[in-house]
C-alpha cells in the first residue's frame, strides 16, 4: 500500500510502485523532478533536446521508456553523464559539449 506524506500542498508518495499512483500525477512528479536535478549533474539544455529527439527517432522507445533497457527517456537524457545504452548519443563530458 502507498505510504502518502502531504509536505505543504504537494504529495509524496514513499514505497509506491508505478501501478499504486495516478499516471498523470506520476509523470507531473516526473518531470518536476527532472526540472530540479542540481545544476552540475544536469544535461545542457541544447544536448538534453538532442538526445531526445533521437529518442522520439527510436523504433526502441515506447510509452515515454526505452524498451531496450527501460529507463525513462526523459529522466535518462536530463543528466549529463548518462549515455544511450545503444550508442545513439554519448555522455556529457564537458559543460557545453
Amino acid at each position: 500500500m502507498c505510504k502518502e506524506e502531504r509536505i505543504g500542498a504537494k504529495r509524496i508518495c514513499r514505497k509506491c510502485l508505478t501501478a499504486d499512483m495516478n499516471e498523470k500525477e506520476y509523470f507531473a512528479n516526473l518531470h518536476a523532478y527532472i526540472a530540479n536535478l542540481a545544476a552540475d549533474i544536469k544535461a545542457d539544455q541544447e544536448i538534453y533536446e538532442k538526445r531526445l529527439a533521437v529518442c522520439k527517432q527510436c523504433d526502441l522507445l515506447a510509452d515515454a521508456m526505452c524498451r531496450a533497457c527501460g529507463c525513462f527517456v526523459e529522466l535518462r537524457a536530463a543528466i549529463g553523464k548518462n549515455s544511450c545504452p545503444y550508442d545513439k548519443w554519448k555522455a556529457q563530458t564537458k559543460r557545453g559539449i
